[in-house]
């Protein structure tokens, strides 16, 4: 990518931008959640700004799998290095394995979130994180 490496942190680590607009911050952690789909709360665990970012999956909950707490003590991170010039990111989800009821389904998610919405947050700004549950006006009020 052509962004500087704190470009590219900066990015990554505005969840709401790319992930989702419901993410809610609490000092060192955060809650993400998608209708009833998928709710999680993650302790960032290393931030290093313009180089790595690690969070730690604490809580975890599908309505889609037999195992609800899958991600529970897997580990995310996002490490940026600069190579000729250009900044590369790589992105892991360690103990996210294979042999785990929502791997498809996460794969293919966290490939879209990734590959596409946090990549064109970094390059033109805007992201395309779930966007926040809006009520109809009826039940909204």
């Amino acid at each position: 990518m052509e962004q500087t490496p704190q470009q590219v942190f900066d990015a990554f680590t505005d969840v709401r931008g790319w992930w989702s607009e419901e993410v809610v911050h609490a000092g060192d952690e955060f809650e993400y959640h998608h209708e009833e789909l998928h709710r999680c709360r993650m302790r960032i665990t290393e931030s290093v700004p313009g180089r790595k970012v690690s969070w730690l999956v604490l809580e975890n909950h599908f309505d889609f799998t037999r195992d609800k707490t899958e991600w529970v003590g897997t580990t995310i991170t996002f490490e940026i290095t600069e190579k000729d010039g250009k900044t590369e990111a790589r992105f892991t989800h360690h103990g996210l394995v294979p042999e785990y009821e929502c791997f498809d389904v996460c794969h293919k998610a966290w490939t879209f979130y990734v590959g596409t919405s946090l990549r064109e947050l970094i390059t033109t700004g805007e992201g395309q994180p779930n966007r926040r549950s809006v009520l109809p006006a009826e039940l909204a009020g």
